[in-house]
């Protein structure tokens, strides 16, 4: 199998066949509502699959779940699809179902699909939630912090303790990397809050996404159709956009070079396109054409499908090989330029008015132009489109937990993880810096309290010195008082009458006695009459003696 049957004209009349080969070079399937697109996607999409081609659809409105099963003879479109398919010559033409994993960013409808922040990135997250340029640098400068202090930001509770830690450094980082103010820290948590609100937190965390699981064969070497549950989604359309933007690049960052190839390695189908360009800024544009321009080497064919191809920026359209256009209206200065513009860029036909023609399409008729073999768009052609073989209906409740209870990716992804990383780093370290913090409180409350103590006991020493000196002055002054009492006493008493008559009388006395001891010691000493010696001595014996007696 080389190519994919889209359709012809009646009779079997020029088959339009999408070639294998030239499916990496990516499409736009475009209409207005109603007109066929879906079926034109689920035909494309079922080609893929048969040919060994894993697929990737964002199922919008739930009615592609029904690739899974296969039509019924007994359904309502039989013999529509019959009759189709007989007339575009397709006798091979059967119901068969598809093999299908079913993806939900909230996990209700399928497998949860998560992604980290580090891997988001800050340019996406950037566009997610609307931030101007400078609160886009603040938010590039705590990933660049997270990275050097080795931080992982796997979650939004991760994000929001890294702005916090951001927030208290500013002074520091502002130095470093420029300007971090709190306000602008202070609006993208208000922003980080709103998408939360959007159920964003249900895509950021563990286990992230492993790409191996959306490239994979059945055991028939049927390519398996990864089918994203987006009817909940659509109603946050930038978390929508976003997510598959993320998926995109995730494949060209991850997939190796193949270069050309005999098939792609994956298609990936992104319905409601319009929502990936509206009011995104220049620097998310030139994301979107680098990834579409440079992932045809890695064998990823990108199929955009929107209901108006203006929709497409010009650099992105100008990347699109293979085209598809359904019915456009021309109703509005809008829907008329849409129309120019879509005549003026097909391969030209002079059997085909382009510009009368898609204005007529028929449901389920089409304007294609396809890349030929050579790699050269064949002009454009008015065909009908070939009916597919799978359900054109979603699937009940009851078979899609049966389809998803019984896939290859059994519950990998079922159960959250949520390791260690930024948001519990920092809470660590926080309280490891509130414990050491308190010890230092305490160290220094004790020093304090010991200061205290110590101030009060010198206090108390210098008093209890003051009260013993003030003791020693008073003790000292009152002996002085004593003593001059007492030399007071002495000499009233010296004064008395009678202290003195009894004075004199023992200084007589005394004279007397000495008088009569100097000569008896005289005479001892010297004889009888000691002559000059002996008058000396015996005078200076009765001083001594006077002199005792008198008590001097």
């Amino acid at each position: 199998m080389t190519s994919i049957l889209i359709g012809a004209g009646e009779g079997g009349a020029n088959p339009q066949r999408l070639e294998l080969s030239r499916a990496n070079r990516h499409g736009l399937i475009a209409g207005a509502t109603g007109t066929g697109k879906t079926v034109t996607l689920q035909r494309m999409v079922e080609g893929f699959s048969a040919a060994g081609v894993p697929c990737f659809v964002a199922d919008v409105k739930g009615d592609l779940s029904g690739l899974a099963m296969p039509g019924l003879p007994t359904g309502k479109l039989h013999t529509v699809f019959a009759a189709r398919a007989a007339a575009v010559g397709d006798p091979d033409w059967a119901y068969a179902d598809t093999p299908v994993q079913f993806w939900d960013l909230f996990g209700e409808q399928g497998h949860p699909i998560r992604t980290t922040v580090s891997e988001m990135g800050p340019l996406l997250l950037a566009r997610l939630m609307d931030l101007n340029a400078v609160q886009e640098g603040v938010l590039t400068i705590a990933f660049h912090v997270a990275d050097e202090d080795k931080l992982l930001l796997l979650d939004l509770d991760d994000l929001q303790a890294m702005l916090a830690e951001c927030a208290a450094n500013a002074d520091t980082l502002t130095i470093t990397y420029g300007n971090v103010s709190k306000q602008s820290v202070g609006a993208i948590q208000r922003s980080l809050l709103q998408l939360r609100a959007q159920g964003g937190e249900h895509f950021f965390g563990e286990p992230a996404l492993d790409m191996a699981d959306f490239i994979a064969t059945d055991d028939r070497g049927r390519g398996v159709v990864n089918i994203l549950a987006a009817d909940k989604l659509m109603a946050s359309p930038k978390l929508y956009a976003t997510f598959l933007l993320w998926l995109l690049s995730e494949l060209f960052e991850q997939l190796p070079e193949v270069g050309d190839v005999e098939k792609p390695k994956l298609c990936f189908f992104f319905d409601e396109a319009h929502l990936l360009f509206d009011e995104a800024p220049d620097a998310l544009l030139d994301k979107i054409e680098q990834v579409v321009r440079l992932i045809r080497s890695k064998g990823v064919g990108v199929y955009f499908i929107t209901q108006n191809p203006i929709d497409i920026p010009d650099k992105v359209a100008g990347q699109l090989g293979n085209r598809v256009q359904h019915k456009l209206n021309a109703f509005t200065p809008r829907d008329q330029a849409a129309v120019r513009a879509a005549a003026e860029t097909f391969r030209a036909n002079p059997d085909v008015d382009v510009t009368s023609a898609i204005t007529e399409l028929k449901v389920g008729e089409a304007l294609v132009s396809l890349l030929q073999p050579d790699g050269a768009p064949a002009p454009v052609q008015r065909i009908l489109i070939a009916p597919p073989g799978s359900r054109v209906a979603p699937v009940t409740p009851v078979e899609r937990g049966v389809l998803i209870d019984t896939d290859a990716i059994g519950d990998k992804y079922d159960a959250l993880i949520d390791r260690d990383s930024a948001a519990e780093l920092l809470q660590a370290k926080s309280a490891e810096a509130s414990a050491a913090a308190a010890e230092a409180k305490a160290v220094a409350d004790d020093a304090k309290a010991a200061a205290a103590d110590a101030k009060a006991a010198a206090v108390a020493q210098k008093q209890a010195e003051r009260e013993r000196l003030a003791a020693q002055r008073a003790a000292d002054r009152q002996a002085r008082l004593d003593a001059q009492a007492a030399r007071a006493a002495e000499r009233e008493q010296a004064n008395d009458p009678w202290n003195r008559a009894m004075r004199g009388a023992t200084r007589g006395a005394a004279s007397s006695a000495g008088s009569a001891i100097a000569r008896e010691v005289t005479k001892a000493a010297f004889g009888k009459s000691g002559g000059v010696a002996g008058g000396l001595v015996g005078g200076l014996v009765r001083g001594v003696l006077g002199g005792l007696f008198r008590g001097r």
